[in-house]
């Protein structure tokens, strides 16, 4: 099923692909529209279809793409300078130390893909709206999950960026430059896309809407909104009780269920889990960009291509930050299950010793401990393990990323019930997310109101080999965003939560001092600036 997805996705994306400049082709080779007049079989709709939603993996995981800018940021991860380089000019370090300017690469990149992914929307839905792509009885259905994937795309924009253009037009004329909007004005925007076509989304679960934005998938993607409200909006909406309501349509569906056993929402062969909502879909042979999901290259170090047989040697680059991995409980599995540590052997059981830095010849032994974002040495950091890595794969993950999953519906419900006074509510449903995970030791999954809304455990402060620190810092709720540190790492999202929390701008980390709430949002790229007069940049930069 997942390959045939892909190869969907990947095909959608070449018969688009003329279309940007053009609206009518007569070219009669399948590689492209013949648009005048085109009657799509069932297939041509999942391939159009298809073609819309390759940008979102692409933004999000593609070299310094959406997923490095919600994490190298933040208190959960670090990319330290190594023996053997990962300087790069000094950008990683800008991230972590919330120094980034507009002309960066990694707002840049999310800038770009983002929006590329909504023209490919905008040129789908003018080709449907101006009847040169009939799709009879489908049409309301195709145009209203078009218009809820472009919905998704202004999600990110307007998380990252706040105040963007809101394009919806394809057919522009020659010279145009779209206006931008502010960051409410975008969030009502999305929220009125959201609602007005969810009703027309399919509700099946089914191998066909795999991938694709059924109406449940929709309603999670509406919840998120909701629960990021009072920052989407810059304080003009608090919408809590209709995140709630989102996330009780998902759980009434009956469609979706906590795993048992949590690696499963992760493995390789992760498309039959109960618990994926809405998953990007890959496959090492389909999926060929060079960077298409590789966390198994950023993180590990190159000896582990021994553990897996992998077809690539790693580069050994990101880690945990050592304050992030001391917040876990010991018994928690996702710590182990998580985070690769401890001592490292090849795949027939040899220990694999260090080739660089100041430990050659010494047993590659993952530590909690890093010397700071301007060195370290090999063995520093636990490493990322939440996506299995296969035997004998490339330099390409296989595994479906879960960007919308169940667990996430139960943990958006608990934190809005908290946030509306409902603590012991809230504390319910968080305890149903902890359980699979303290399986030994049943009696620590379980959390109450109170707890949640105490204080974050969260050891802040500098903690480098030049500074050592303790911050002594209130955060609202704080043991709910380290619920949502201890179910979310990996998956892109701990700036969001952070933001939200009050806690990205305000807290010191490892190398990192607060920065200013400028930093809750990326500039706009020089780049975008310079294209368009119409965009004013986000103060502060």
């Amino acid at each position: 099923m997942k390959s045939k997805l892909l190869y969907i996705s990947i095909l959608g994306a070449t018969l688009l692909s003329g279309l940007a400049s053009c609206t009518q082709l007569e070219d009669t080779n399948y590689n492209s529209i013949v648009a005048d007049g085109f009657v799509p079989t069932d297939e041509d709709v999942a391939s159009l279809l298809a073609s819309g939603y390759v940008s979102w993996r692409k933004t999000l995981l593609l070299w310094n793409g959406v997923a490095r800018a919600q994490m190298i940021s933040t208190d959960e991860d670090v990319l330290p300078a190594r023996p053997n380089g990962w300087v790069d000019g000094g950008v990683y370090k800008r991230m972590h130390q919330h120094k980034w300017t507009s002309e960066d690469d990694i707002p840049l990149q999310s800038w770009v893909r983002t929006y590329d992914g909504i023209n490919t929307c905008n040129r789908v839905l003018y080709q449907i709206e101006s009847g040169q792509i009939k799709l009879g009885d489908r049409e309301q259905a195709i145009v209203s999950e078009l218009k809820v994937l472009r919905a998704s795309y202004y999600y990110i924009l307007d998380d990252l960026f706040g105040n963007v253009p809101i394009v919806t037009k394809f057919d522009v004329p020659e010279g145009y430059l779209p206006e931008q909007h502010s960051r409410q004005e975008v969030y009502e925007f999305i929220i009125k896309e959201l609602t007005e076509n969810i009703p027309n989304l399919s509700e099946e679960v089914t191998s066909e809407y795999y991938g694709r934005f059924n109406k449940w998938a929709a309603y999670a993607l509406l919840a998120k909104m909701y629960i990021n409200s009072e920052v989407f909006s810059n304080g003009t909406h608090h919408d809590f009780d209709k995140c709630i309501s989102a996330c009780d349509e998902i759980m009434k569906s009956g469609k979706y269920e906590l795993e048992g056993v949590r690696k499963n929402v992760f493995a390789t062969k992760n498309e039959g889990s109960k618990e994926i909502i809405f998953a990007l879909p890959f496959d090492e042979t389909y999926v060929d960009d060079w960077n298409a999901f590789d966390f198994h290259m950023y993180s590990l170090q190159p000896e582990n291509q021994a553990t897996y047989n992998f077809q690539a040697t790693p580069w050994g680059g990101v880690c945990a930050v050592p304050q992030y991995i001391d917040t876990f409980d010991p018994d928690d599995k996702r710590l182990t299950d998580d985070f690769i540590s401890g001592t490292q052997f090849s795949a027939n059981g040899d220990t694999l010793k260090c080739t660089m830095g100041n430990l050659v010849g010494k047993p590659l032994t993952y530590v909690n401990k890093v010397n700071s974002i301007d060195g370290s040495e090999e063995n520093q950091g636990f490493r990322w393990g939440k996506f299995e890595y296969a035997q004998g794969i490339t330099n390409r993950l296989s595994n479906d990323f879960p960007l919308l999953r169940y667990a996430d519906i139960f943990l958006m419900k608990a934190e809005a019930l908290l946030r509306t006074g409902k603590a012991d509510e809230a504390a319910k449903l968080v305890t149903a997310v902890r359980l699979r995970n303290f399986a030994s030791h049943p009696d620590k999954a379980t959390v109450t109101g109170q707890q949640l809304l105490g204080n974050t455990c969260y050891d802040y402060g500098r903690r480098d080999n030049t500074s050592t620190s303790h911050q002594e810092i209130s955060i609202k709720y704080g043991r709910m965003l380290d619920e949502l540190g201890w179910e979310f790492s990996q998956e892109g999202r701990r700036r969001q939560d952070m933001v939200r929390f009050g806690a990205f701008s305000t807290c010191a980390w490892f190398s990192h001092d607060p920065s200013t709430d400028s930093r809750n949002l990326y500039p706009i790229p020089n780049k975008e600036l310079l294209a368009n007069g119409n965009l004013k940049q986000n103060p502060g930069y």
